[in-house]
């Protein structure tokens, strides 16, 4: 299976580390598709706005609702987030050349069966290779989804890279 994950401690940690992977491999002519988030901090509360850039060239979707300051539930926008789902399923389906997916985040719509599951596994059977994060609490479910063939990746920069270039590099020599 062409999947690998990489997992962060750090609140924010695998939203800016895939970000940055995305950027480089853009910059370096890798065609990508899925999103990545940036959360930024709001000023008198510790909640954060999430927007999520649809790749490769936006749009930005908010996928976070202001539930206020005291809230303590999860204040992801479901329908933003299959807005945003929505926006990457025609790249998916289509004829267009792709050479990776990245996704922010496995996470709990996609533990539930939503979200981007089910691109996820229409790209694995395009053979797209997939790179994303995933947290603890969302860990054994994607174990499962991926019948535990998923590839754990340390959270390092040059080790994403490294897969990225490996597992493209290996799809376009399959293609031949």
């Amino acid at each position: 299976m062409n999947i690998a994950f990489v997992s962060s401690q750090e609140r924010g940690g695998t939203d800016r580390l895939l970000a940055t992977v995305a950027a480089h491999l853009e910059q370096q002519g890798f065609r990508l598709t899925g999103v990545v988030q940036t959360n930024f901090e709001r000023e008198g509360t510790h909640h954060c706005d999430m927007d999520v850039r649809i790749l490769p060239a936006g749009p930005v979707v908010r996928i976070s609702q202001d539930l206020g300051a005291g809230s303590r539930g999860c204040r992801l926008d479901p329908g933003a987030l299959e807005t945003a789902v929505a926006t990457v399923a025609p790249v998916i389906n289509s004829t267009r050349p792709i050479d990776l997916m990245i996704l922010n985040k496995f996470g709990k719509h996609e533990a539930e069966g939503r979200g981007f599951r089910h691109l996820i596994g229409d790209a694995l059977m395009r053979g797209i290779p997939i790179l994303t994060g995933v947290n603890n609490l969302n860990r054994a479910a994607f174990d499962t989804f991926t019948d535990g063939c998923a590839t754990a990746l340390p959270e390092d920069f040059q080790a994403l890279m490294d897969w990225c270039h490996a597992h493209t590099a290996l799809r376009k020599t399959e293609a031949c």
